[in-house]
């Protein structure tokens, strides 16, 4: 699975992973509802680290389709309220 990091670059990692990662975004998703900025930044962060420590990041030059695209650390509330959209049934960053 290829992930982007808005802003960043694109890693490369297992399908082992999405349990994980899945974890770490259902604690973005939480703070981003309940409107809380400090717990949307610490859940990004550790979102963002674990794509950077178990994913191999990819060269800039190659050109290849993101599976997912993550926002980047600065991102605010109402932006990644924007991001996840109004409908209660969205899932979350990762499908």
């Amino acid at each position: 699975m290829i992930v982007r990091i808005l802003g960043e670059g694109q890693y490369r990692l297992s399908d082992a992973e999405l349990d994980i990662l899945n974890a770490l975004d259902d604690a973005v998703e939480s703070a981003a509802r309940a409107g809380d900025a400090d717990e949307l930044k610490r859940a990004l962060l550790r979102l963002l680290e674990e794509v950077r420590t178990q994913g191999e990041e990819l060269d800039a030059d190659l050109l290849v389709d993101s599976d997912l695209i993550l926002p980047d650390a600065d991102a605010t509330v109402d932006e990644v309220r924007t991001w996840m959209g109004e409908d209660p049934a969205y899932s979350g960053l990762l499908p």
